[in-house]
């Protein structure tokens, strides 16, 4: 008869267990990549919209955190969701009536997204594709998108320049707590 036999059996299952239980963690670092390039994307896409739709509409629009997708929230991170929306009375913070142009529910507790003073609150453009504070002044800074881990860690920073133009740059952090 042809076949296998209960030992031959039993070492096959013994090396697809060591080679399944050596690929096991790269999938894992592959996975935590993979959400940090696309919430990377999701959040540089929505800059990208307020600065586009300033132009577009003629008028400031900004981004700000939200938990609920309707109103802008002075405390946590950007991870727990933001919108985009037109910002008719120029305060960074959205009002009843001004118009939700775009919204990100929150990401998860797994990554992190925080940005430095000038943008932990909202980023706001102007008609002409420059990031301005309430105030009038430039409004340049970082935020930083992470997987949450005590350990060195890769990430990304979007880095919004003086003139309003945002970019994407890898970096590496000691922690993402």
């Amino acid at each position: 008869m042809r076949g296998f036999t209960l030992v031959e059996l039993t070492i096959v299952l013994a090396i697809a267990s060591v080679l399944l239980g050596a690929g096991i963690p790269s999938f894992n670092n592959f996975i935590r990549s993979v959400k940090l390039t696309s919430t990377t994307n999701d959040f540089f896409s929505g800059i990208l919209i307020a600065r586009s739709e300033a132009a577009k509409r003629r008028s400031r629009v900004a981004m700000c955190k939200s938990t609920d997708g309707v109103i802008c929230t002075a405390t946590g991170g950007w991870d727990q969701g933001w919108i985009v929306f037109h910002d008719t009375n120029n305060d960074g913070s959205r009002q009843a009536g001004e118009e939700v142009v775009w919204q990100t529910q929150a990401i998860g507790k797994d990554m992190r997204v925080l940005g430095n003073l000038n943008v932990a609150r909202y980023v706001s453009y102007t008609p002409t594709g420059e990031a301005k504070l309430v105030g009038g002044g430039f409004q340049a800074g970082t935020i930083t998108l992470c997987n949450v881990s005590v350990t060195s860690e890769n990430a990304r920073e979007i880095v919004i320049s003086s003139s309003g133009r945002p970019r994407v740059q890898k970096t590496h952090i000691a922690n993402c707590v």
